[in-house]
């Protein structure tokens, strides 16, 4: 075969290419990250804090005490687990409130305002060192809707 019969038929006949093998080193990570986001998510979702969980507080160190004079109290005791007893009063020899949650709101509600047209600006809010923070929380959110009440809170020591 002559040079030109060679050069014509390497014309003719089509190049097979190689295919590099650097473009498939990289691997797309997005749909990775787009699981671990989501499993992330559902975690955080599904998971529920352990709200019985007690943690120690520092003493407070500063600060002044509130007057007697000018405050409500409302006392939450650790007699039973669920929900914890309420009292309008200082210590559980005060005016017991019903288990009732809505109607204990009301009365809290309507204790606080009658202390307010009496120029009690305080509500001290004293719970024993058992009762868990939701029932402390409920309190605090029925509270702090009456309007100008500051609130305080202390902690019973067991004896």
């Amino acid at each position: 075969m002559s040079e030109s019969a060679k050069q014509t038929l390497e014309l003719e006949t089509p190049m097979i290419r190689r295919r590099d093998r650097r473009e498939d080193v990289e691997m797309d990570i997005t749909p990775m990250i787009d699981i671990t986001f989501l499993l992330l998510i559902f975690f955080i979702v599904c998971s529920t804090p352990d709200q019985n969980s007690s943690f120690e507080l520092a003493e407070a160190k500063h600060g002044r005490g509130v007057s007697e004079d000018s405050s409500v109290f409302i006392t939450i005791s650790a007699e039973s687990a669920d929900p914890a007893p309420v009292y309008l009063g200082d210590g559980t020899n005060g005016e017991s409130l019903p288990e009732d949650q809505d109607k204990q709101n009301d009365l809290i509600r309507e204790a606080v305002e009658k202390g307010r047209l009496e120029f009690k600006e305080n509500v001290l809010i004293k719970a024993d060192r058992n009762v868990a923070y939701r029932d402390v929380a409920r309190v605090i959110k029925v509270v702090s809707r009456v309007e100008g009440a500051k609130i305080h809170l202390a902690v019973l020591e067991a004896d």
